[in-house]
């Protein structure tokens, strides 16, 4: 009698897991794709700002500095998060609102920032190229949260039903409380 036969495999190698997984429960493919659009542009428009060499109002080159910077950098990170098992080690529970929430205001705050960057500028070639993937930018976020509102709700709405503690409807008690004879005294 061999080993092989007695010793037999009990259990099933694990299948090795992936470390890109898309679509999860938070992330479809095409609000993958759209965080992918978002991550490029606000970095093309940070780069283009950076190359910038003169200005005259400085201030408003510094606000789209900061703002195309900070979207291309938490948007890859919420990118990385989400497409990932890396936001199941986090400790948030919320990815949905958390995610809702930073997209829209990324959105408002990026053409904000490209509103004034347009209005006072050099002019040049340059910042007029920012500005356009600022813009760009903008609608590649406002486009992902009106997507997960169409897809998902508005993730703040309440819900008028009572919750149920078994998850089955609630059953009408059968006899009164605090009562002999069900009620006949």
């Amino acid at each position: 009698m061999s080993t092989s036969e007695v010793y037999s495999a009990t259990t099933v190698p694990e299948a090795k897991s992936k470390w890109f997984i898309v679509p999860t429960e938070n992330l479809d493919k095409f609000r993958c794709l759209l965080k992918v659009a978002q991550v490029l542009l606000s970095f093309v428009a940070f780069i283009l700002e950076e190359v910038v060499t003169t200005c005259s109002q400085c201030s408003p080159l510094y606000f789209f500095e900061f703002v195309s910077c900070t979207a291309f950098l938490f948007t890859a990170l919420l990118l990385i998060l989400l497409s990932t098992n890396l936001h199941k080690r986090v400790g948030i529970d919320s990815w949905p609102t958390l995610d809702f929430v930073y997209t829209a205001v990324i959105c408002v705050v990026f053409f904000i920032a490209s509103i004034v960057f347009s209005s006072r500028n050099g002019g040049t070639d340059l910042e007029k190229a920012a500005v356009i993937f600022g813009f760009l930018a903008t609608l590649a976020f406002l486009v992902d949260a009106v997507w997960f509102v169409k897809m998902k709700g508005f993730p703040f709405k309440k819900t008028n039903q009572p919750s149920t503690s078994n998850g089955g409807a609630p059953v009408a008690e059968a006899e009164k409380l605090n009562s002999v004879n069900g009620g006949a005294d």
